[in-house]
Formats: C-alpha cells, sequence, structure tokens
C-alpha cells in the first residue's frame, strides 16, 4: 500500500554506493541535530552535494537538516513510509550526493521501529553523540553498550558532546575499548546551541542567526577526526533500489489546492507536497500571518504548526474567517491537521489562558495545556485506504461535535474513546492527526475533494 517516490528509468535499479552515517544517541537532547546539521553543513559549504533524511516523523529537526545541505529533507520510518519507500528515498540521493547524514530519533534503540531498526536494515553505520558533560569514565561503558547492545549494528564511532576541556576530552576518549572508535569531542558553547520550545526545536526560519549557528557548529566539528574525513574515508553504503512503484493516477488533475505556509503554519513534510503535485494537482501557498488573502483554489490544506503562538494575530484575519467560511458554504474541501484544526474552531485558548477568537468553522475550542495529550504513531481508515502517519500535541479538544473516526496505534484496532478523532462538518475535514500522504495516494486525494466524509473499518 505503501507508495515510493517517483519511479526513475529502469537502468536506475543498479545498486549505489555513497558514503553515508546515521547520527544517533543513547536518549533525546544529547545534540543529534546540532552534529547532523553541522556534518551536513561542513560538507556542503565545501562544495560536496549533501542529502540528509530524519528517522521517524518530526517537522522541526528536517528544517534545519534542509538549512544545512540547501536540499528538502525526508522522513525515514520503517513503518509509517514502508521500508521500499525508505530504500527508494536513500537510492536516489545516493544517485545525486557525495554524502548522506541520516539524523536518528530519540534514543538509538527507542521507538517501535528505531533508528537501529533502521541502520541495521539498511547499513548505516552510527555515529554515537554522548553528551558527556557530566562523565568520564562512564563514557566508554555508554558507547560500548550502545555498540554492541543489538547484534549486527552498523558502527562508525562516538562523539563526545560538550566537552569541558581538552583534558577532559582525553579522558573521554581514554575511556574507550578501542581508541579508533574516538571521532571527536564538541566543546559546550551557545554559539551553536539550537534553541527548543514545548515542541522541539525552535524552527530555523524564526532565527536570524540560524545560519551563523550551523556554520559555528561545522567550524568546530572541522577540528574532530569525524570532521576531517573526505566522504570517501567515511563508511561507504550500498543502496539498492525496490522495484519501481506504480505510477500514481492523476487524481488531483486540474484541481489547485491552497496550502498555508508561515511561522503558524510550518508543519509541512515535503513529501506531501510531492505527492500532491505528482496527482496532479497546483498548489498556491499563502501566509495568514503575512495577511495575504485566501487564493483562489478549488481545495485548501491547513498543516499543523504553531497557531498558539500566533492566535491574537489569526483571530484579526476577519477577512480570512469571512473567505474559509464562504469556501466551505461553496462545498470546497478544507484539510486541516493539529495546529490547522485548532484556527478552524471557535476558539483556541493558549497557555497563557487567553481566549482568542479564531475562525469558527467548527463548533467548540481548543485550550493550551503544560502536559503533553498526544505522541506517536498512528493509523486512520477512510473509504479509500489507510493513511499512516503520527500524533504530537500539547492542546486538548472540547467540542460537541462527533468523531467521524478515530486514528489507532500501530498494531491497534481503533476505540472509541482513544486515538485522535477526524472530525467532519460538510466539506471540512480536521484532526490532530498527521497524514503522510504517500502511504495511501487515493485517500490522500479523498481529503481533498470536498465529498461528504466516509470512512470504513480497517
Amino acid at each position: 500500500m505503501n507508495a515510493a517516490a517517483t519511479p526513475e528509468p529502469p537502468h536506475a535499479a543498479v545498486a549505489r554506493t555513497c558514503a553515508a552515517v546515521l547520527v544517533s544517541a543513547p536518549a533525546s537532547g544529547q545534540g543529534k541535530t546540532t552534529v547532523a546539521a553541522a556534518l551536513a553543513r561542513l560538507h556542503a559549504r565545501q562544495g560536496r552535494r549533501v542529502r540528509a533524511f530524519k528517522c521517524g516523523p518530526d517537522f522541526l529537526d528536517p528544517q534545519w537538516l534542509a538549512l544545512a545541505t540547501g536540499a528538502p529533507v525526508h522522513g525515514l520510518d520503517l513503518w509509517i513510509n514502508g521500508e521500499a519507500d525508505v530504500r527508494a528515498r536513500l537510492h536516489a540521493a545516493a544517485g545525486e550526493a557525495d554524502l548522506i547524514v541520516v539524523e536518528g530519533a530519540m534514543g538509538l534503540f527507542d521507538g517501535e521501529t528505531s533508528a537501529a531498526d533502521l541502520a541495521r536494515r539498511l547499513g548505516l553505520p552510527v555515529v554515537a553523540v554522548i553528551d558527556a558533560g557530566a562523565m568520564a569514565g562512564t563514557f566508554g561503558a555508554l558507547a560500548h553498550g550502545l555498540q554492541h547492545y543489538q547484534d549486527g549494528l552498523p558502527w562508525a564511532g562516538v562523539l563526545a558532546n560538550r566537552v569541558a576541556s581538552e583534558r577532559h576530552a582525553g579522558m573521554l576518549r581514554g575511556a574507550l575499548r578501542d581508541p579508533g572508535h574516538w571521532l571527536g569531542a564538541l566543546p559546550r558553547s551557545a554559539d551553536f546551541g539550537l534553541p527548543e520550545r514545548h515542541l522541539g526545536l525552535v524552527p530555523s526560519a524564526e532565527l536570524r542567526d540560524a545560519l551563523a549557528r550551523l556554520d559555528a557548529a561545522a567550524d568546530a566539528l572541522a577540528a574532530t577526526p569525524l570532521g576531517q574525513r573526505a566522504p570517501a574515508a567515511l563508511p561507504q553504503v550500498e543502496f539498492t533500489a525496490p522495484p519501481p512503484a506504480a505510477p500514481l493516477p492523476p487524481l488531483l488533475a486540474g484541481r489547485t489546492i491552497a496550502v498555508a505556509r508561515d511561522a503558524a503554519f510550518c508543519f509541512v513534510y515535503e513529501a506531501n507536497l510531492d505527492l500532491l503535485r505528482a496527482l496532479g494537482a497546483r498548489l498556491a501557498f499563502f501566509s495568514p500571518l503575512a495577511g495575504d488573502a485566501l487564493p483562489a483554489c478549488d481545495a485548501l490544506w491547513l498543516p499543523g504548526g504553531y497557531p498558539e503562538l500566533h492566535a491574537a494575530r489569526l483571530a484579526e484575519r476577519t477577512d480570512l474567517r469571512d473567505a474559509l467560511q464562504a469556501h466551505a458554504a461553496a462545498g470546497r474541501a478544507i484539510w486541516a491537521e493539529c495546529g490547522g484544526m485548532m484556527a478552524l474552531f471557535d476558539e483556541l485558548v493558549d497557555k497563557a489562558g487567553t481566549a482568542h477568537r479564531l475562525w469558527g468553522l467548527l463548533p467548540g475550542r481548543t485550550v493550551m495545556q503544560a502536559r503533553l495529550a498526544g505522541l506517536g504513531p498512528q493509523w486512520l481508515a477512510v473509504e479509500d485506504g489507510t493513511l499512516r502517519g503520527h500524533t504530537f500535541h500539547y492542546s486538548r479538544c472540547e467540542t460537541a461535535l462527533p468523531a467521524a473516526a478515530r486514528s489507532a496505534r500501530p498494531g491497534a484496532a481503533p476505540q472509541p474513546d482513544a486515538g485522535e478523532a477526524l472530525y467532519g462538518q460538510g466539506p471540512v475535514r480536521a484532526s490532530y492527526f498527521h497524514a503522510w500522504f504517500p502511504s495511501e495516494p487515493a485517500a490522500a486525494a479523498r481529503l481533498f475533494d470536498g465529498a461528504p466524509l466516509r470512512t470504513s473499518a480497517a
């Protein structure tokens, strides 16, 4: 059921070899993104072609990796994408890149399909990043455990992060059983720290010095054994291609889909945009925060993001609220996910407790809270198939609108009081569920056809 990347000519099925590493860590917060982006930036600014990927569902880290490489960054998840899609994307990248950098998710062995699973399945050698700021000899034990916890894990070495001094770095290197696995040390530095907020890293587009931070990190990495290796001296990985995917039918031919895209609606997978175009759609981007009018369109996509941080400005867009209501009254489709859905309810209550009147296409309100309300991979069955994706949000929804369907975790059946609700009102479809469109192209196309909401059990 999973659709791979756009099929290449028959000769492309030949295996391709490329320098590649998977940057992981014992846990979140160790500095994976900093190291992965620094490695990519270091080689990209030397004129090399670098392609980066992110393990698992993530909208924020890919923005930093895209800034580092100057190229789109796609997610790799063995369950959400399917292995054929993962292999197709890496095979395509190997045909155009000098180096492939894959950033892991959470800890190396965390998740239902972990970064370690991906490394073993695809033969990606692991660069382990360990925050060594508060350790010495234990660094060696942790590195040894990461390397040997699972049999058959490809291993490139270990890099110490947030190191206090050269002497400290020497202690850490001396703790390794195999000194050849030492890839260097990075100091703790505000020059290349990446700031965070409640959903993860602050998007790179919000920081004027984002590229300067990556350059500072690349400069520091350049002094390490890892940074001093040319691609030819890095692990070489052979990427085989899966069988070509079936051609996609032009299910959205002749249709224009407006896509909100700015700091309030910034959670967009490039693969989703690629899929809509491959189905024949023309995409028209606009920024509600910048005051853009709704483009002339047949359907609208309101992606996730941070409407709670921009609720006052969104509430001022009464002209856009009127345009959206007219759009829906004309029977034109709206697909709103997570933050996009929040903007469609009558009211949004921000973290400070201030209520903002939003766009009123759905009855009720969403309320920000300190506690995480949803996290993890999910699937959602609709009439034309099953979409895979995930959920990650801190707000709760208070509405009398009944759920037309509910998402469920992998391997579980939908439950009336679990998973994320899919709401439907006229041509409006909305959910906290983030869909990965290539997982089921026909179902993704159905989100934008404006027909009455139809669901089915899977």
